[in-house]
């Protein structure tokens, strides 16, 4: 038997599993939500729930401009991973508060303002994605951005 592992290694390989329900055709991401080593909720990218996925009918791609110049492509369609995840716990009643999230790639600066909101404690990524943009916000914000290898 190979070595056990740990908590943060556990809920990241959770999640990577929970990426494979996303209906995203540009990237499959996962979030999971935990406190206290339970799963409070998870999340893919994808629809809204009872609307058409973009693996169905295509992407509602459009650009937009960050400060620096910089052109970003986003999808109307889709909902991310972490407001997925943040949405069951609400539906569920789930309280977040001083939670974990567990994101297969870091969050976007929407998601993670939305996070810092919540009360989330840590935000736990695989693969960095866009990591700089983050930059301003987490001087502010005491809200911990780690990096977990599996």
């Amino acid at each position: 038997m190979g070595e056990r592992p740990s908590w943060d290694q556990y809920f990241m390989m959770i999640t990577r599993q929970v990426a494979d329900r996303s209906t995203c055709n540009r990237a499959k991401v996962g979030a999971l939500i935990a406190r206290d080593k339970n799963i409070l909720a998870t999340g893919y990218n994808g629809a809204p729930a009872g609307l058409p996925h973009c693996t169905e009918v295509g992407c509602l791609i459009y650009q937009s401009r960050t400060p620096s110049g910089e052109v970003e492509e986003n999808c109307f369609r889709t909902i991310h991973a972490e407001i997925n995840a943040i949405a069951q716990a609400a539906k569920n009643g789930a309280m977040i508060k001083d939670a974990d999230i567990y994101i297969t790639h870091t969050p976007c600066i929407h998601c993670f303002k939305v996070l810092i909101n919540t009360g989330i404690k840590r935000v736990l990524y695989e693969k960095p994605y866009k990591l700089a943009t983050l930059d301003d916000l987490r001087r502010y914000s005491e809200v911990a951005l780690v990096q977990v290898d599996v």
